[in-house]
Formats: C-alpha cells, sequence, structure tokens
C-alpha cells in the first residue's frame, strides 16, 4: 500500500516537485498532475456545489496558475491549508484565488501571500501537524468558515455528516475539474481509522468516508476544508488511493489547531 499526500505534482518555479511517497493513503492534491498517476484529482463521487453556500473554499495556484492545492478562508486576511501544500510552491510564486467557482473564469480576487505558518511538528502528512496558514497581500472578500473550539468533541461524533470541498479529481487517477465539488462523507470512530492505517493519531487527524467507498477526496484537493455546517473541521491531507473501499480519507483535526490558527489569522495591526 502506497500512501501519498492528496496534492498533486506540479511543476513550479521551474522545478517539479513531487509528494513523497509514504507507506500510508494518498494525500489528497489540487489541480495538478497527480503524484500517483501523472493525472489530477477531483471530490470523487460528489457534485458541483456553489460558493453561494461555501464561500469560503478557495485554491492555491502556482506562479504559472496551475492550480496545486485547496485552502479555506479564515479571517479577512488568511486562509488555512495543509501544510505539505504551503511547503510544496515557494511563497513568493503562490497565490490565493477565492470567489472563483469556475477555475477558467477571472471571477473573484487572486491575492499573493506575506508569510507562511507551517506547524512546527510537521515532517510529512502522515505524521501529523498538516496545516498551515497563509497571510495574504490585501484583503479577503469573502465570508470565512467558522472554528470549532478547542475542546469541541461534539462535531467530532462517529457519522456525523461532513461536507468536504474541492477542484480535484472526480476519480482515482481521472481528469481535473474546472468546477468547485462537494461530497457528503460520514466521521468515522477512532478506533476503525487506527485498524484502517497503522499511522492513524486521533489527536490531530480525523477519517471520514463510507466503508464500501465511492465518495472521497482525491487528488488536487489537499488543503481544502471537510465542514460541518459552515465549522472548518478538517483540512484533507492524505489517503490510501480515492474512495477505495475500508480506506477513507485522511484529514487534519482542526480542533487541535485551533488558538494556532486563530492567532495566525488575526487581521493585522496596521500603524501610522
Amino acid at each position: 500500500m502506497s500512501v501519498k499526500s492528496r496534492r498533486s505534482l506540479l511543476l513550479a518555479s521551474g522545478a517539479l516537485l513531487a509528494v513523497a511517497a509514504v507507506t500510508v493513503p494518498v494525500v489528497v492534491g489540487t489541480a495538478s498532475a497527480d503524484p500517483g498517476s501523472g493525472n489530477q484529482a477531483r471530490i470523487v463521487g460528489g457534485e458541483k456545489a456553489s460558493l453561494g453556500d461555501h464561500p469560503y473554499a478557495v485554491f492555491l495556484t502556482d506562479g504559472g496558475g496551475n492550480q496545486f492545492c485547496g485552502a479555506v478562508i479564515v479571517s479577512s486576511t488568511a486562509v488555512a491549508t495543509a501544510a505539505h501544500c504551503a511547503k510544496a510552491v515557494a511563497k513568493q510564486d503562490i497565490r490565493v484565488v477565492a470567489g472563483r467557482e469556475d477555475k477558467r473564469t477571472d471571477d473573484g480576487q487572486v491575492l499573493g501571500v506575506s508569510k507562511v505558518w507551517i506547524s512546527k511538528g510537521y515532517s510529512d502528512p502522515t505524521q501529523g501537524d498538516d496545516v498551515a496558514v497563509l497571510t495574504v497581500r490585501g484583503q479577503l472578500d469573502y465570508r470565512p468558515a467558522k472554528l470549532p473550539g478547542s475542546d469541541d468533541t461534539s462535531v467530532y461524533a462517529t457519522g456525523t455528516k461532513a461536507t468536504v470541498l474541492g477542484w480535484g479529481r472526480v476519480a482515482d487517477g481521472g481528469a481535473r475539474s474546472d468546477y468547485l465539488r462537494s461530497v457528503d462523507v460520514p466521521l468515522v470512530s477512532d478506533s476503525e481509522c487506527s485498524a484502517d492505517y497503522n499511522v492513524y493519531n486521533q489527536k490531530t487527524m480525523v477519517c471520514a468516508g463510507y466503508p464500501e467507498g465511492g465518495k472521497d477526496a482525491c487528488q488536487g484537493d489537499s488543503g481544502g476544508p471537510l465542514v460541518v455546517g459552515d465549522t472548518l473541521i478538517g483540512i484533507v491531507s492524505f489517503g490510501d488511493g480515492c474512495g477505495k473501499a475500508g480506506k477513507p480519507g485522511v484529514y487534519t483535526r482542526v480542533s487541535a489547531y485551533t488558538d494556532d490558527i486563530e492567532a495566525q489569522a488575526r487581521p493585522r495591526t496596521l500603524f501610522p
């Protein structure tokens, strides 16, 4: 079993960046090439979604305008994403694209990044701490997602239906999506996820998916949001393939990082 992050392969600043293979699931990536198959991924088993319902969903592009990950607005000046996404492209080449449901249009905003914060414990997705906050240059015009309390366990109850959003593949090895897509998946118990992935850490990760598979995030979706209502409970991190039976998607457990995210997302104070 080869476990990878769900970011795709992409060309950035003239260098070919690939997600390192690990002995766990495949991390959902963005719209570039997929690390495992050379293609890109999008939400599997889902449908087109509306930014009217999810205005906080955004995607990241490199210096060439290629989508490589998803992200989520957490304040007027910041987005949260996966650490493996933040490390994939140099800060000066990252662009945050907000308010653009169809990637082929010029809708919304395209903002540069002035600061990148990555959880200090991060080494690779399967070891946890797969979270980052990007401070943008300017102001985001769209409503942020809500953050769970650092001690909030209710939103992580087994069986709770959560929605994952992204512009990645619609099938493992399939073509990328031009549109924002979503799929609803139930949260999986910690004991079940531990049985599925021997690297699972219930303090920093949460799993979601059906036992029979068929609905999941996929390559190109890394860094995107897993929400219950408008509350951000997870960030797409990794998985074993896309939508495989017995292999739910693995997400960063946002409540473990709420305090850090809030501190990094706090709008900057301007002095005369």
